[in-house]
């Protein structure tokens, strides 16, 4: 049976499990998931009472402001060198982007990971090396491992502007706040790896909401929105693994003790999202003198979002980006605006990217 035979027979069961329902509305919170889902047209397979809405999984989107002002003014400081994954360089800041500090002299580079970072600082000792650590559950991981290396390595010249997120409280503070009413998640198949399954149960039994765990190939994540409006058509709120040679029960226990060694959870500010409580993971006390914020004396301050940009509404879901009066516009991939435009994750670089031209073309949204 061939791919686009399995799709659409796929397509076909999908509506069935919806069938009679006036409105169904999921939402898929990875990032990686909306590129995927646009790049293979999977929206257009959606039977019409179906809509996929995107959500803040996009890590340097749901980055707050005030800590892309922080990072801008670390890597303003004389002698300092400031190490960040390449999505971060271009998010406009209140005194610009990295990439424009870069373009004046600043010492900025691109790593591919903290522990590059440290490597970097290992060979420049007479330089003081900070590591951008942004990211969800996938990535802290590893930067508690770099931490801990330095730490046995004795290394003094290397820190972090720590600013990582928690998957699910974002997804329980979007369900209290109602606005966008959601039937059920299409659950990261990456962050799941690490957090298990059982991280999903508290959507299901305090919420009411399906969740199903998919992986990234468009066949898998059909798979799971099959599963995902299968359970919404039965009226069943239960977690489902749609990626069950990939993702445990539990998780990877091993990654979550290195989080849980290095790290503590703390309220944390999220692009338009607010501080959510217990979101964020912080240093902790034992590891403290590798916080650069401290180190520096950096004050995180309040979040200044760009004039006109609406990001935040768009990782929550309230607004898709052709709603926002400067995408398109004020706003592209060669100039943006706001860091959904930016990351490669972006829902707003995914439209323009991939959807724009159609739904210009009176193509469906």
């Amino acid at each position: 049976m061939s791919r686009a035979t399995q799709a659409n027979l796929m397509a076909a069961q999908i509506a069935e499990a919806v069938k009679g329902r006036d409105r169904v509305q999921v939402m898929e919170v990875c990032g990686t998931h909306t590129v995927s889902i646009f790049r293979n047209g999977i929206r257009s397979l959606l039977p019409r009472n179906v809509r996929l809405i995107s959500g803040p999984g996009c890590p340097v989107c749901v980055t707050a402001q005030r800590h892309i002002d922080a990072a801008i003014e670390l890597a303003s400081r004389e002698g300092l060198v400031v190490a960040t994954y390449g999505d971060m360089i271009r998010v406009p800041g209140r005194l610009g982007s990295l990439e424009t500090l870069r373009a004046r002299g600043a010492d900025i580079r691109v790593v591919n990971s903290a522990r590059t970072a440290l490597q970097l600082a290992q060979r420049n000792a007479n330089r003081q090396v900070v590591f951008l650590a942004v990211g969800f559950e996938t990535t802290a991981p590893a930067t508690a491992a770099t931490i801990l290396e330095a730490e046995q390595l004795g290394i003094e010249n290397f820190s972090v502007l720590a600013s990582h997120k928690l998957v699910v409280p974002a997804m329980t503070a979007l369900l209290d706040d109602g606005d966008v009413p959601l039937d059920g998640f299409l659950c990261p198949g990456h962050v799941s790896v690490i957090i298990g399954v059982r991280a999903y149960d508290p959507i299901a039994t305090r919420y009411g909401k399906a969740c199903v765990i998919a992986g990234f190939e468009p066949q898998a994540i059909l798979v799971g929105l099959l599963r995902l409006l299968q359970l919404v058509g039965q009226g069943r709120a239960a977690v489902e693994n749609a990626y069950a040679g990939v993702v445990r029960e539990d998780g990877n226990p091993a990654a979550r003790r290195l989080m849980e060694r290095v790290f503590v959870t703390c309220d944390a500010p999220w692009r338009a999202l607010g501080v959510i409580p217990a979101s964020g993971l912080a240093l902790a006390p034992a590891y403290e003198r590798f916080d650069a914020a401290k180190r520096f004396d950096i004050e995180i301050g309040e979040d200044r979002d760009p004039p006109g940009c609406r990001c935040g509404e768009v990782i929550q879901g309230k607004v898709e980006p052709r709603e926002c009066g400067l995408f398109g516009s004020d706003c592209t991939p060669v100039h943006p605006v706001g860091p959904c435009m930016v990351s490669s994750e972006g829902t707003c670089a995914a439209w323009f990217k991939y959807h724009w031209p159609t739904a210009q073309r009176g193509g469906r949204a």
